[in-house]
């Protein structure tokens, strides 16, 4: 029987994340830190106005694109938040998730053949979506000196005469790491110099603790060089709704959309009018949000400074990323062993990309009782570490 499988999926490994989350959901008393899920209800005015949109009958198609009021909307927010103006008619797509924005992108502009610059360790997403793109995924390691930061000068290095698109991922998952606007003006730049295009993804944008997150959209020349990748799910607690939307050129978007109106028709009408009311009212919920992550981030970078850890502080997302090279255990060996013997979950380093190798992903998307209570697991097994290895 002839193989009814395409070589390129199959050689696609699947998420390392949900590995643990797996096993996490067999084993009780186990916490897990590994889901980078926000812990709070989406808001109740956000939740009521999805109710009543179902209430009031709303339950057809929207426009391909998205609903009228709704890409206004996120016009009227990225104008006010970062100051780049977007024509709502033509230049912003409503999609299924930030993930379908990033996976569509990807087809519409990459040929067989052409390179994407990915910085690593990044979101598990962006190297599957290129290869299934057709394009050649060119790995960029970030380094722990650098805050894991993209510096030109590894930009440089990686631009080849085949390079079309960066990833920019920041604030980034799963170090933390944010891009300064001194940092994003270096690499624009570059990019300028070499025509390549940007995609970046945003959609931790509105949690940044160390002063207010710059786009590279807004820098001299890149509005016409980038798709803005954004959502809903991160900032106002709305993963389930599945709703994202991208920004970028006309021409760009236009083929988005035509991608999108075959393989998905449209995003969920329901998910879509919360999201007018999330983008109208919504800015306090999320300030409420981001100060309780800042708590949360704050605690559990000093716990596991104080445990011994190498821990850079993360200005961004909801995400640290602890060094466990001292222990001599790959990362992947770390996070098992620490599951098995003390019911935590983490994520391996290395599920973001193979220079995460001595690293962890912890999420501080919990309480903080859950996190005190995780972290008290995480001493004992360091200590028993020190002491001469786990399991005595």
């Amino acid at each position: 029987m002839r193989n009814p499988l395409a070589d390129k999926a199959v050689a696609i490994k699947p998420s390392g994340i949900r590995k643990f989350f797996d096993i996490v959901s067999e084993m009780p008393d186990a916490i897990s830190l590994g889901v980078g899920e926000p812990d709070f209800e989406t808001p109740w005015h956000i939740r009521e106005e999805g109710i009543y949109s179902l209430e009031r009958g709303r339950t057809f198609y929207t426009s391909n694109s998205g609903l009228k009021e709704l890409k206004q909307e996120i016009c009227s927010y990225i104008d006010r938040r970062f100051r780049v103006p977007y024509r709502y008619q033509d230049e912003v797509i409503v999609t299924v998730g930030g993930s379908e924005a990033i996976d569509i992108a990807m087809r519409a502009m990459l040929n067989p053949g052409e390179e994407v610059i990915i910085p690593q360790p990044s979101y598990v997403s962006y190297e599957p979506c290129a290869i299934l793109a057709d394009g050649v995924p060119v790995i960029v390691e970030l380094k722990e000196e650098n805050e894991f930061r993209l510096t030109k000068e590894q930009l440089l290095a990686a631009i080849t005469p085949k390079t079309k698109l960066l990833i920019l991922p920041y604030p980034n998952n799963p170090t933390g790491a944010i891009m300064e606007k001194k940092d994003l003006e270096e690499i624009a730049s570059v990019i300028i110099e070499h025509d390549i295009f940007v995609l970046s993804d945003e959609i931790y944008s509105e949690l940044s603790y160390n002063g207010g997150h710059v786009t590279i959209a807004s820098l001299p020349g890149m509005r016409e060089r980038t798709i803005l990748i954004n959502g809903f799910s991160k900032s106002y607690a709305m993963t389930g709704w599945r709703l994202g939307y991208a920004c970028g050129p006309a021409e760009i978007i236009s083929q988005m959309v035509k991608i999108h109106q075959f393989a998905i028709m449209c995003a969920p009408t329901t998910s879509q009018y919360a999201a007018v009311e999330a983008l109208r009212n919504g800015d306090a919920d999320v300030a409420v949000m981001r100060e309780s992550y800042n708590q949360r981030r704050r605690f559990l970078v000093h716990r596991l400074r104080e445990m011994g850890l190498t821990c850079f502080e993360p200005y961004g997302a909801f995400y640290v990323f602890p060094s466990i090279q001292k222990f001599g255990m790959s990362s992947d060996d770390f996070a098992t062993t620490l599951l098995q013997e003390e019911k935590v979950a983490v994520v391996p380093g290395t599920a973001f990309g193979d220079c995460g190798e001595g690293f962890l992903r912890i999420s501080y998307a919990y309480s903080l009782e859950s996190l005190k209570k995780a972290l008290d697991r995480v001493e004992h097994f360091i200590q028993r570490l020190d002491k001469g290895g786990a399991n005595s």
